[in-house]
């Protein structure tokens, strides 16, 4: 299996994208760490995963990548559980859209501390952790808002443009001690946070995808896999971008 003996912290697994994740990862043999800020839409997802996965290796796990004492006592229980850690997927994101006059001071702040700050957060637990046992994989999740920007999603597109800056600079930091850092930049997936923003906006993002059909959350979960695995032992510093040749 691609990613088997590897020990995985998914952040945000109750839903899109890092619930595809979390379930190709346990698929492919990793002890996979679900997480998410609802104890209870963990234990649910856990639940079925189990179900779903005869023999899978996953364990729930209470984490709000907003909030640095969820983080720091998360992964102070990963360690505790397993000892180690190959692959953080730092997975958890917001979204609010508003024009700049009608961003609030509560958006900038709630948007940065889960989108920005939670992956510094991740990042300073994780690699800790993956210095003791010799290197590892961390896997941000951008955004093709942070690398082309778009009108009404200025707060957005700045905190996944800075995690762009955080993953290139992590990768030249870490990477002495064998700890890759790259990231991914999807486009429009099929996810309720991409729904959100409307019908009729929905519709007109696909309509610019020159593939011709909306991304869906497996289609990053698979490249997330790719990164964590020992396929990608020399990659590190790269935003990959999944967006069926998208066009902001």
């Amino acid at each position: 299996m691609l990613l088997e003996n590897k020990v995985a912290l998914i952040t945000g697994t109750t839903r899109g994208i890092g619930l595809a994740t979390a379930r190709l990862f346990a698929e492919e043999g990793a002890h996979v760490f679900l997480s998410g800020r609802s104890e209870e839409r963990v234990a649910r997802r856990h639940a079925e995963l189990i179900d779903a996965i005869p023999g899978a290796r996953i364990t729930p796990l209470v984490l709000d990548a907003c909030q640095p004492d969820s983080v720091r006592n998360a992964f102070q229980s990963v360690f505790q559980q397993a000892r180690r850690l190959d692959v953080l997927v730092a997975n958890a994101g917001v979204l609010e859209d508003a024009l700049i006059g009608m961003v609030t001071e509560r958006q900038m702040r709630y948007v940065f501390d889960t989108n920005t700050f939670g992956v510094l957060h991740c990042a300073q637990y994780a690699s800790r952790l993956m210095a003791r046992s010799g290197g590892g994989s961390i896997v941000n999740l951008a955004s093709i808002m942070g690398t082309n920007g778009n009108a009404g999603e200025a707060v957005y597109a700045a905190s996944k443009a800075a995690v762009i800056g955080i993953t290139k600079s992590l990768a030249k930091e870490l990477a002495p001690q064998q700890i890759r850092v790259n990231a991914i930049a999807p486009g429009v997936i099929d996810t309720d946070m991409a729904r959100s923003v409307g019908p009729e906006l929905f519709a007109r993002a696909v309509a610019s995808v020159k593939m011709g059909r909306v991304g869906q959350p497996l289609d990053v979960a698979r490249v997330a896999a790719f990164l964590a695995s020992d396929l990608s032992a020399y990659v590190t510093g790269q935003i990959i971008g999944v967006d069926g040749g998208m066009l902001v």
